[in-house]
């Protein structure tokens, strides 16, 4: 690895911090202990990755401060940079020990618009840049290497050309590497040794989306089964902000979880409130589920506050039930008088399917009968 970097150009300079995550926010408090990692590529090269762990002593970020002597045209240079990532090895920033600086094939030092594109070409981990080879972009039979897009003809170097700072293409080659390597799984390993339920916890509840996928991930097990002690923080997610997270966590949890009565109250409260996208999602969680009596009557009372498309969910889903609560057909009932005639027709349908008995619901399908005689 240190061979490849000396085919690089790099120099550091002071920078501002970029986009902050959760894990670059934490690099500012102050750090009571650093946990110090061996690590070993290609069993020859090696280097220290570093856990920051906060005043609790609990795993907060890792960091690595990088040094690797780049040599161009015979003249070799040491160059430092430090690199962040987040618990799980996504890269997040990084920055430089003071009075370095990144420059150019050319010696120009980088300018502001460099480092934002540098930090955007990094923080991006399925780049183009991780399907090419040092080969691609060292030009054959030469060591006096342009390091630049528009000096070479070769189709690779136009295809990354949104993925390279021109005049900087091995820098952000080897960087590219670097901050998405082998160091990713070093850093999930270590991360794993420290699974306890405070970390699970503190990852469900957090703002990092792939902080909560790999802790759902360990607290709902392959059959569905949800960790009690984790329910109300899996429950916050379904009602979160983020609609990914929350249709990954209703589509894991099986569905006898919800088989409860209280769940299933808990579950169309959250229906009502959620946007249309997830609201898809539970209808379809729901055809899965047996409905108590609570869940039919709620549903039976809104049906017809709600679109075409979810109507005709919602009827199937009550018309699919073995039997419905008296109190659930009086609310199928009260909607016969609804203006839209299609959706009276097909309430009328499915009430004369469950045969009800009470007289204030069959008062209403003979009224609505009488007014349109042609309906069997």
């Amino acid at each position: 690895m240190n061979q490849l970097r000396g085919l690089f150009s790099l120099l550091v300079v002071f920078l501002p911090l970029f986009r902050f995550s959760e894990v670059a926010a934490a690099a500012e408090t102050k750090l009571e202990n650093v946990r110090e990692f061996t690590i070993t590529e290609n069993d020859t090269t090696t280097y220290t990755l570093k856990l920051a762990l906060d005043e609790n002593d609990q795993p907060s970020y890792f960091f690595r401060n990088i040094f690797t002597p780049v040599c161009l045209t015979g003249e070799c240079k040491p160059v430092y940079i430090n690199f962040y990532w987040d618990l799980l090895g996504n890269y997040t920033r990084f920055d430089f020990p003071p009075g370095e600086v990144l420059t150019k094939m050319d010696h120009r030092e980088f300018k502001q618009e460099d480092y934002d594109k540098l930090q955007d070409i990094l923080s991006r981990p399925n780049s183009l840049l991780k399907d090419i080879a040092m080969e691609d972009l060292v030009g054959k039979g030469t060591e006096n290497l342009a390091d630049s897009v528009d000096a070479k003809a070769g189709a690779t170097l136009k295809t990354v050309k949104n993925e390279v700072i021109d005049g900087a293409v091995y820098t952000c080659y080897t960087l590219w590497h670097i901050a998405h390597g082998s160091v990713v799984d070093e850093m999930l390993k270590i991360t794993e040794s420290y699974k306890s339920e405070p970390l699970l916890h503190r990852f469900l509840t957090g703002t990092n989306h792939f902080y909560q996928y790999w802790a759902m991930e360990r607290v709902i097990d392959k059959t569905g089964k949800l960790a009690e002690p984790f329910s109300t923080d899996v429950l916050k997610i379904i009602r979160g902000k983020n609609v990914f997270t929350a249709r990954f966590a209703l589509q894991k949890i099986g569905d006898p979880y919800f088989f409860d009565p209280s769940r299933q109250v808990w579950l169309w409260e959250t229906y009502r409130t959620a946007p249309y996208p997830l609201q898809l999602v539970i209808l379809k969680k729901l055809t899965k589920i047996p409905f108590r009596a609570p869940l039919a009557e709620m549903t039976a009372k809104d049906l017809v506050k709600t679109n075409s498309e979810q109507f005709a969910l919602l009827l199937k889903l009550l018309a699919d039930q073995p039997k419905l609560p008296e109190k659930a057909m009086q609310n199928l009932a009260a909607h016969l008088t609804n203006p839209n005639p299609d959706y009276a027709t097909e309430i009328y349908r499915v009430l004369t399917a469950f045969h009800p008995k009470n007289r204030d619901v069959l008062a209403k399908m003979t009224a609505y009968k009488t007014k349109r005689p042609s309906i069997p």
